[in-house]
């Protein structure tokens, strides 16, 4: 049987300057932290909401080293909490994408899972346009990882819209689903989908979320949420 213990969901609203989104990062850490968090989620591109697709390619990191991963690392050690560390543009073999990678890091700050976001997002509204594929490369692994308080499943943002995913994690304890969902599609579908993954894996669904208004024109929807097994939204 697991003891009760506290998960943290991060809303952000970043923008074009990595060093400020880390100090927002920081501080929003700090402060889930403090209420005895022993897991701290960021949402999805939590580093950086750039002014065009292509500022994330410029800031990519490889595997293992770079400002934002030695970031996640030291803040996990610091607070010594797990941290989902939302996404991070990481570095693959097409010079002009990057892997949009969820890296998890233990009380110790040494990453523990890498899950790269397999569905990308394309939508295109005349106004409201996006294609996720011509800047990142899509993961193809499902990754799961055992932590003290039960197994975690990870995911990003567009993920949740495929359940087939869900399902080939097997059992899971705790679903986290980093995110920056579009205010339009997120007014329709956000919490619906979320609640559906929580009953139907009968786990918690953890989905930090982006939220706002961003400096390059975006709104992202936030009602960043915490699901147990039974739908109801904590």
């Amino acid at each position: 049987t697991q003891s009760m213990f506290r998960v943290a969901a991060i809303q952000m609203a970043s923008g074009p300057n990595v060093l400020a989104n880390l100090q927002e990062a920081a501080r929003l850490i700090e402060l889930a932290a403090a209420t005895g968090a022993r897991i701290i989620a960021l949402p999805e591109y939590f580093c950086l909401m750039g002014m065009r697709d292509t500022d994330k390619v410029k800031l990519r990191e490889t595997e293992g080293s770079g400002p934002v991963q030695d970031f996640l690392a030291a803040e996990a050690k610091r607070h010594k909490a797990w941290i989902v560390g939302g996404t991070v543009p990481l570095a693959c073999d097409d010079a002009g994408r990057v892997r949009n990678a969820c890296l998890v890091y233990d009380a110790e700050g040494r990453r523990v899972a890498r899950y790269d976001k397999i569905h990308l997002f394309g939508f295109d509204m005349g106004q409201e346009k996006y294609a996720e594929q011509d800047t990142i490369e899509p993961g193809r692994a499902v990754v799961t990882v055992e932590s003290p308080w039960g197994r975690l499943g990870l995911s990003v943002c567009y993920d949740r819209r495929f359940p087939e995913l869900y399902r080939a994690m097997g059992e899971v304890d705790l679903l986290f689903i980093p995110s920056a969902f579009t205010e339009t599609t997120g007014k329709a579908h956000w919490e619906t989908l979320i609640r559906a993954r929580a009953i139907e894996n009968q786990c918690f669904v953890v989905a930090p979320a982006q939220g706002g208004y961003h400096v390059n024109g975006r709104e992202t929807h936030g009602h960043t949420m915490i699901v147990d097994p039974w739908g109801v939204v904590l």
